[in-house]
């Protein structure tokens, strides 16, 4: 009886012991994921600091004859210092958290980006105009932050070592050999219609980035991994596949930058921003859940909330970028302060443009894209004077019209 006691009493204590364990791994995987949440979010931020930084460096100077003189700024170099930490920051926080979660916290930038642009770098607002014109942007900051906060609350919990033998134990799996095999198919025929068909169409282009900056997120995670193992003691770097993954990842990068610059050459840089946010972070989540089967283990309404948590943040990008104002295709114009005898009207803060609907054109003399969104073009009317009728008083420039005897 004694027997039978003691071993009753062992079966008893024994669920509560494999609890307790059960308990104690999820709390530190949670505590991992809370420390790859953060320095993405920290890295996103800074990142997008940075960018206003240099971009608001170059606003600056947009009138300088040094196409360089941004070198010779403390500015300039400060955003680039704070892009490396930030970037530092991304990178090393997919060693800690899974990629799924990773990858749409990018949202953050976006984020950053529209309440710096509002406060910083757009142009002066009335004080009645500024809920009508920047509502969208705050419901979808509003909308972004809820998405992320939902992301990071029920992202997959999956925490396994990039050591050599597990990255290459998923890379000849089954399943995601067939993922590769479709997606490179996929991506050919876009390349295809891309380059041979002349299909500029934004989504096409969005979506041969979004391929290649798939495999660029999978690789910087095993590569990110294997140096946090290797910097913890467990040597990773005499593997092949690290070397491996490293090509990769540097090669799909080169040319997602390549098509994304061809990409911002013909469309506006907010909707490449919304569109190549949503499929990038699709695409970037399905390759994960193959390779690193990120959702194994995950109950059906934590999977369901996770997919919410994107689709929140997907439509506050979209609104947060949409509210942005279209950048403004060159024209071509005249500085009217090199002509002798006129007010020189830039020392207003305004750039004078002709009418182009009108009988006759300047010729381009330079381009100020990058003043864009300081100075708002003016429109320069063109008066046609009649012999015979008074004049008219007051306006800044005229155009005699003659004909063909005079």
């Amino acid at each position: 009886m004694d027997g039978a006691h003691s071993a009753a009493l062992q079966l008893q204590q024994l669920p509560p012991t494999r609890s307790a364990e059960a308990v104690s791994e999820a709390s530190f995987s949670y505590k991992e994921n809370l420390i790859g949440a953060l320095l993405a979010i920290f890295g996103h931020l800074v990142v997008s600091i940075a960018l206003n930084l240099q971009k608001y460096c170059h606003i600056r100077l947009a009138g300088s004859k040094d196409p360089r003189a941004y070198f010779k700024t403390k500015t300039w170099w400060l955003g680039l210092f704070l892009m490396l930490l930030g970037e530092l920051g991304v990178f090393a926080s997919y060693a800690f958290a899974p990629l799924s979660l990773i990858v749409p916290l990018s949202a953050v930038s976006v984020i950053a980006s529209a309440i710096i642009g509002i406060i910083f770098i757009k142009e002066k607002w009335k004080p009645k105009d500024f809920l009508r014109r920047y509502v969208l942007s705050f419901v979808g900051c509003g909308l972004a932050i809820v998405g992320t906060y939902l992301l990071v609350t029920f992202a997959p919990n999956s925490h396994e070592k990039m050591t050599g033998e597990n990255i290459t134990r998923h890379l000849v799996s089954w399943h995601f050999l067939l993922y590769m095999l479709v997606e490179i198919i996929l991506f050919c025929l876009l390349l295809y219609f891309y380059k041979e068909k002349n299909a500029n169409n934004i989504i096409v282009i969005l979506l041969l980035v979004a391929l290649l900056g798939s495999m660029t997120v999978v690789t910087v995670k095993a590569v990110a991994g294997m140096l946090v193992l290797s910097i913890q003691g467990n040597l990773q770097l005499d593997y092949p596949i690290f070397y491996v993954m490293f090509v990769c990842m540097v090669a799909t990068a080169v040319y997602q930058a390549a098509f994304l610059s061809q990409a911002s050459q013909m469309y506006d840089s907010s909707l490449i921003a919304s569109v190549g946010y949503i499929l990038s972070t699709t695409v970037a989540i399905t390759a994960g859940a193959i390779f690193y089967l990120d959702f194994i283990g995950e109950d059906a309404l934590h999977i369901c909330m996770f997919a919410l948590g994107c689709l929140i943040a997907f439509l506050g990008v979209f609104l947060i970028t949409r509210n942005r104002k279209k950048a403004i295709s060159f024209e071509p114009y005249i500085s009217m302060d090199a002509m002798p005898g006129m007010q020189n009207m830039h020392d207003k803060g305004m750039a004078v443009q002709p009418d182009l609907k009108a009988s006759f054109s300047y010729g381009a003399l330079e381009n100020n894209d990058n003043i864009s969104e300081i100075y708002a073009p003016a429109t320069l009317p063109v008066m046609q004077e009649e012999h015979s009728s008074r004049s008219a008083s007051g306006v800044p420039y005229r155009v005699l019209e003659h004909n063909k005897k005079e």
